[in-house]
């Protein structure tokens, strides 16, 4: 059983990943955390582009003209941002965790969390194994605390890895999820 049954199938992330500018949009979108214009989505998406802070002023447009005309429509229709064409203003929504668990890193390095979790719990197994079987200089260790140890580190990456999406995670809840929608109608 899936604890979130709406979750967007594998073949929508693709499509909506297979898009460079597209990725780049909903980086900068994540990045930020909250309502952007998309005034200002396309000057943080074509300074990604060009690497020029202010970008030149014919990428901007171009990134204007195609997230206005293609990645924004293409977004909302499947549910990853909430798009007001009134007041030009873009929000993530819950199906953007959705896409984002499919490009998630720790590091510029490439490593992802499962990685991450993988490894780290591989080698605290492999160094409380060391120092049950009384391997010459693990057996120093004590293995409470070298557990100890271990579990703490699990607890720090895991809260590093919720303070780093912290944006996404709280768009799980209703507030976070309806903020758009709520600022529509004040």
């Amino acid at each position: 059983m899936k604890y979130r049954p709406d979750i967007l199938p594998a073949e929508q992330v693709y499509a909506i990943l297979a898009n460079e500018r597209r990725r780049r949009a909903l980086e900068q979108l994540g990045s930020v955390g909250g309502v952007v214009t998309v005034h200002e989505l396309s000057e943080l998406v074509a300074d990604r582009e060009t690497g020029e802070s202010p970008p030149p002023k014919r990428c901007r447009e171009s990134v204007y003209s195609s997230l206005v005309q293609t990645h924004l429509p293409k977004l909302e229709e499947v549910g990853v941002i909430e798009y007001d064409r009134e007041t030009q203003t873009i929000e993530l929504s819950r199906h953007a965790r959705d896409v984002a668990l499919y490009t998630e890193i720790v590091a510029k390095g490439g490593v992802t969390w499962s990685e991450l979790y993988r490894a780290l719990g591989v080698a605290s197994l492999t160094i409380l194994l060391a120092i049950l079987l009384e391997a010459p200089i693990a057996a120093a260790i004590d293995p409470v605390l070298w557990t100890s140890l271990s579990l703490g580190a699990f607890a720090l990456t895991g809260a590093y890895q919720l303070w780093v999406n912290r944006f996404s995670v709280l768009r799980q809840f209703p507030a976070g999820r309806n903020g758009l929608r709520s600022r529509r109608r004040s």
